[in-house]
Formats: C-alpha cells, sequence, structure tokens
C-alpha cells in the first residue's frame, strides 16, 4: 500500500507542474500578506478557479510535499501513511506540505492540526465552504488564515487580455466589448487562459460539482427534485427566494428541506445568498434571500432560457465583484438588500464594521433618460432612513451626478466602476483622466 501511495504521490505532483507549465499566469489581486503568514493556509472557493494553481506559484521556488485528494486512492489512505509516503520521498528537506481538496479526508482536521504543531508549512484547499465555518472554526482555531478564491474579476480578466483604458473613445469602446465577453463567458481561469468552449466546459463543470460535490455527499431524496431547484435558482440571479415559495413550487417535504437545498449549492460556491438589511439581527436572519451565482458564464452555460435580463445579469457581476473586496481585502464588510415598508428597494447596502458607507443601485441604462425613477427615489428614502450619503447608480454606460432635497447621486457605468476596484482603499484611485489597470497583488 505504501508504494501505491508514493506513486500517486508522484504521478500527482508530477500532473500539477505540467499543468502549472503550461498555464499562463493571471496575478490575483488578493492581499500578497496571505501567503506569506506561518499558519495555515486555507485557500477556499468554486471548483477550478485556480486555488491549486495559486498556492502552486506561491511555492514555485520552495521544496514542497503535495497530495490530492480528489483521488479515491488517497480520500481513504490512512494519515501516517501518507506522512511516511512524503517524507520519504523529499526526506529532510520536507518542511512544507500541500493538501488539495481536503475535505475528501476523513478528520482531516485533526491530521492538519498535528502536522503544524510538529512544525510544518501547511498549504490547503478546499470546495466546501463548511471546512471554514464548522471544522476549521472548531480544531484549527487561531492556526489559520483563510482566504475565499473566485473566478476572475473583470479586472483580472482585462489584464490578461492586455486592455487598459487610457481615456480615449476606441479603449472605452474596446473595454465595453470586453465587458460584454466578460458577462457571456464569464471568469473561470480555463475558458479564459485555457480557451475552453465556455458553454460546454461550464456547463459539464456545474453538472459534476451537482453530482460529485451535493448529491454524492448529502442525504438527497428527490434528487431530479434538485437539480430543477438548482438549475431554476443559478439560472436566475438577483430574484427573491422565500423557502416556503420553494417547498410549495417544489413540492418539498418542508421550509427546512428548501433551506438545505440552498446550503448545499451555497457550500458548494455554486451561488451565494444576500440577506435583507435591518438594525435587528433576528430580522436579517429571518428574510427572504436574493441569491447570486458564482459566474454568470455558468449562469448562461446552463441555462435554458432564450432571453437574458440584463440588468439581473450586471447585478450579478456586481454582487460578484463585493463578494471579492470582502473576502481579498475588507474582512469587515459586509452587504446587504434594502427594501422598506413601501416596498422601495436598494440593491445593495455596503457595510463597513458597524458603519453603513454606501448604498448601490444597478440598471441596463445607456442614457439618463432610461433611469427609471423609482431608482433614484429608494436611494433617497433609503439614504434618509440608513443615514447614508454615499449614493451611486451603475449604469451601462450613462456617467454623471445629480443632485436632489440636499443629496447627491452619482452615475457611473459597469466597466469603470469594476475597473476602480469599487471601494476598495488598497487599490489606487484612477483619475478623472485615465483609469488605468492598477499593479496586482503578486504572490
Amino acid at each position: 500500500m505504501i508504494m501505491d501511495i508514493k506513486q500517486v504521490l508522484i504521478d500527482q505532483r508530477e500532473d500539477l507542474k505540467q499543468e502549472s507549465a503550461q498555464t499562463e499566469v493571471v496575478e490575483r489581486e488578493i492581499n500578497r500578506d496571505f501567503v506569506r503568514s506561518r499558519q495555515i493556509k486555507v485557500a477556499m472557493g468554486v471548483r477550478r478557479c485556480g486555488k491549486s494553481f495559486l498556492f502552486n506559484l506561491a511555492l514555485r521556488n520552495s521544496v514542497f510535499g503535495y497530495a490530492n485528494f480528489d483521488d479515491e486512492i488517497l480520500a481513504g489512505v490512512e494519515p501516517n501513511a501518507l506522512l511516511g509516503s512524503l517524507i520519504e520521498l523529499y526526506g529532510s528537506d520536507l518542511k512544507t506540505i500541500f493538501f488539495d481538496e481536503i475535505q475528501n479526508m476523513d478528520k482531516w482536521e485533526l491530521f492538519v492540526n498535528r502536522l503544524y504543531r510538529a512544525g510544518y508549512n501547511i498549504f490547503i484547499t478546499g470546495s466546501n465552504s463548511r471546512m471554514l465555518s464548522a471544522d476549521l472554526a472548531t480544531a484549527l482555531t487561531g492556526r489559520h488564515i483563510g482566504i475565499e478564491l473566485f473566478p476572475f474579476s473583470f479586472r483580472e480578466y482585462l489584464r490578461y487580455a492586455g486592455l487598459a483604458y487610457d481615456g480615449s473613445t476606441k479603449s472605452a469602446g474596446l473595454t465595453r466589448h470586453a465587458l460584454n465577453k466578460y458577462i457571456e463567458e464569464g471568469g473561470f481561469p480555463q475558458v479564459v487562459v485555457g480557451r475552453e468552449r465556455p458553454r460546454l466546459y461550464l456547463s459539464q463543470l456545474y453538472n459534476s460539482i451537482i453530482d460529485r460535490d451535493i448529491l454524492a455527499r448529502n442525504r438527497i431524496s428527490y434528487r431530479a427534485t434538485f437539480k430543477e431547484m438548482a438549475l431554476a435558482a443559478m439560472s436566475n440571479p438577483g430574484r427573491y427566494i422565500s423557502y416556503n415559495r420553494v417547498k410549495n413550487d417544489f413540492n418539498l417535504g418542508s421550509n427546512h428541506t428548501a433551506k438545505n437545498y440552498f446550503d448545499y449549492l451555497a457550500r458548494a460556491y455554486l451561488l451565494f445568498q444576500v440577506s435583507k438589511f435591518s438594525f435587528r439581527p433576528k430580522e436579517i436572519e429571518k428574510s427572504d434571500k436574493k441569491t447570486y451565482a458564482i459566474d454568470t458564464g455558468m449562469t448562461k452555460g446552463i441555462s435554458t432560457s432564450s432571453t437574458e435580463d440584463r440588468g439581473s445579469m450586471m447585478e450579478n457581476v456586481v454582487a460578484l465583484d463585493l463578494m471579492r473586496m470582502k473576502s481579498y481585502w475588507h474582512n469587515n464588510m459586509s452587504f446587504y438588500y434594502y427594501k422598506d415598508y413601501s416596498q422601495r428597494e436598494v440593491d445593495f447596502v455596503v457595510k463597513y464594521g458597524a458603519e453603513i458607507r454606501q448604498l448601490i443601485q444597478v440598471t441596463y441604462a445607456n442614457v439618463k433618460s432610461d433611469i427609471q425613477r423609482r431608482e433614484t427615489e429608494s436611494l433617497r428614502s433609503a439614504s434618509k432612513a440608513l443615514r447614508c450619503k454615499d449614493l451611486l447608480v451603475i449604469t451601462w454606460d450613462y456617467e454623471g451626478s445629480e443632485k436632489r432635497e440636499g443629496n447627491t447621486i452619482r452615475f457611473i457605468p459597469l466597466w469603470k466602476w469594476l475597473l476602480q476596484g469599487g471601494m476598495s482603499p488598497p487599490l489606487p484611485t484612477p483619475s478623472s483622466a485615465s483609469t488605468r489597470l492598477p499593479p496586482a497583488a503578486s504572490v
């Protein structure tokens, strides 16, 4: 058995080396301090978003042991046998260990904790968010530093394409063209860099995650019903989700079952949910959710609809960039949607700590006349209720400002907002004349 393990480890390391050598590097905009920490480094995120490549790049000049637990041989291996094989392969040089898809190993957190106490420098990846919220919090408290990684942002996408906005009309047009393609095909590395056919690759990836990471791991009695519900959720970003309505629409046994189904999708990073803002925590918890897909290209790849709500796709892109800001730079950041007693809505309420920093509406508008009055009225109403003066409308291509009743509302095209990094202070704010891409954080 030891020889089998050794050969698997050798083959896996060679596969990782070859894949990395054949893949062009797109530097991610994460905080570089993350990979330099002496704590256990944990990268979580949807499958194939670049977690393994990120850590392999960080370790490229180091000697490290590698094991990928997506291989069924390693998933059931005895920990001491695995460690013994790694030591036999690398000898006394083995000071750093990289474990891929660690959630597939039974009681992995105890093994990793033991290795950490023994002085090893440890990197681990996983595709199930329950690791961060449960196993890591209990077994590795104070010993790990984690990040949730996402498919490429629009800025990373443009960096790979070699495009930078220079203020010219031509450059603006090329950037909008790239944004259309980005929304259509998404930001998964194998689509952007590997040039896989988007619809085929993303639909296959989606089905693999559903089958391997959700249905195979959870006791779901009505699999066809689950798949139908998941497809509906992924195909309609920005829609309100009531568990009671989902229960009735799909003939589920209870609201609890409906909630569990959405939890399974969220844990696998296929979607994430945004709660309604309230000053009462219990109301936030009980509120209907707005659901967004992990990638607009994946939504396009699996959707059977012949029509597209452009505003909803834009809203999904904004939600994803807010998630990146929270994960990569601002751990104290949170965001919600808002709806008052008159059902006036604001797409995003952005908080830093206890402070409400910004209110954001998203609308598919090319000129000012396309912007519905209800969009700005909802912002003004929420501004008074939430005591926030930073009001923003993200449009498709209209830019300007509007003053009324003591409030100033700014309008900015989606492509410019994405280039500026939204509200991310670590990245330089571009001047009015030029919105050049800032340097990425290298690892």
